[in-house]
């Protein structure tokens, strides 16, 4: 990877917020490597102990470590110590990022269909083919880039950035610095049916969904519209790729949805939920507050708070890896068996 920019030492240490430096170099940091890869002009870091003997070896002019680190820099090479080498690291990524994409001037492009009566703050950003129906309004500094259709009276808080191919349904909201990823879609109908007289009846959604500040979604993931009253996500969750949150589904604060996450209609995530990869929520329960759900765990009854689970049917975590274990060993239990069996007889 090229990032294209350059930093010294000294400007890293200011963008991360250094407690301290060890070492001196005259060489400028121009890409990012890991531990056993990093050569001359590259930055890495030590995000897990476990890597923590790879620091020795590692040839990277500049190392982002833990400030409880023990050791000594090499010639020319420079030590930035951080309360978290990771989170240090994303700033460094958040300035490349920046310097990389720029964030697209104001204006609509001519391609772009907008209704005489959406509400589009001076600074917005609407990109080509771009579809804006009638009443939305989109607020301060939000980037629409290509593709991105928004239903009638959708509403765009500031500072949202929304990638290609994105669709916000009729009456569905984001609030400010929501980031949706391309092809994310909110408020496509809820799987809504009735079975009557033989046949499948429709069941209108007619309901919204409501998105909470500094909320990202990945990308094609889906959240669809509440059968009547709002599906929502709070504040500051992150949703990762290829997600189902189906209708009148409430998300709480600060959750954690790994990819090709599903949850049935209904059901309530509690503030600090993490769910692994691959899981699925049944509908009509709750998840308390900080429980964990392991990455292709079922769960179909509601947990207490704090909880931790794994398997299908979800079970205690500790317990689900204790049978994991046991299970490895049943077919020598029955040879076994079977040996006690033939000495009985």
């Amino acid at each position: 990877m090229s990032i294209q920019v350059a930093f010294t030492p000294a400007e890293i240490a200011t963008i991360v917020g250094a407690e301290r430096t060890n070492g001196s170099t005259s060489t400028p940091v121009r890409d990012i490597a890991s531990l056993t890869t990093a050569r001359a002009g590259d930055l890495s870091f030590l995000g897990n102990d476990k890597y923590k003997a790879q620091v020795a070896d590692c040839a990277a002019t500049v190392l982002l470590l833990p400030i409880n680190h023990v050791g000594e820099p090499k010639p020319d090479q420079v030590f930035v110590y951080v309360q978290n080498p990771s989170a240090a690291l994303a700033k460094i990524c958040a300035r490349i990022e920046h310097a990389l994409w720029p964030k697209p001037s104001p204006g609509i492009h001519p391609s772009a269909v907008v209704s005489p009566t959406a509400k589009i703050d001076s600074s917005v950003h609407v990109g080509p083919l771009c579809v804006i129906e009638d009443e939305v309004q989109i607020g301060a500094g939000s980037v629409l880039q290509a593709s991105v259709f928004l239903g009638k009276g959708a509403t765009i808080g500031d500072g949202c950035w929304i990638m290609p191919g994105c669709i916000v349904g009729a009456a569905c909201s984001l609030a400010n610095r929501v980031r949706l990823q391309p092809g994310v879609v909110i408020g496509s109908d809820g799987f809504g049916y009735e079975f009557v007289q033989g046949r499948h009846e429709k069941i209108p959604q007619i309901g919204t969904v409501a998105i909470g500040d500094d909320v990202e979604i990945g990308a094609n993931s889906t959240l669809d519209r509440a059968r009547f009253s709002k599906t929502t996500v709070g504040e500051g969750t992150k949703i990762d790729n290829l997600v189902q949150v189906a209708h009148n589904v409430v998300i709480g604060k600060h959750c954690i949805l790994c990819s090709q996450v599903g949850i049935a209609g209904s059901t309530t995530l509690e503030d600090y939920v993490i769910l692994g990869g691959q899981a699925g929520i049944g509908g009509h329960i709750t998840l308390g507050k900080g429980s964990k759900v392991g990455g292709q765990t079922g769960v179909a009854y509601t947990l207490e708070a704090k909880s931790y689970v794994n398997g299908t049917p979800a079970i205690p975590y500790m317990l689900e890896r204790r049978l994991q274990i046991l299970h490895q060993r049943l077919p020598d239990l029955f040879k076994r068996v079977d040996i006690l069996e033939k000495k009985m007889e």
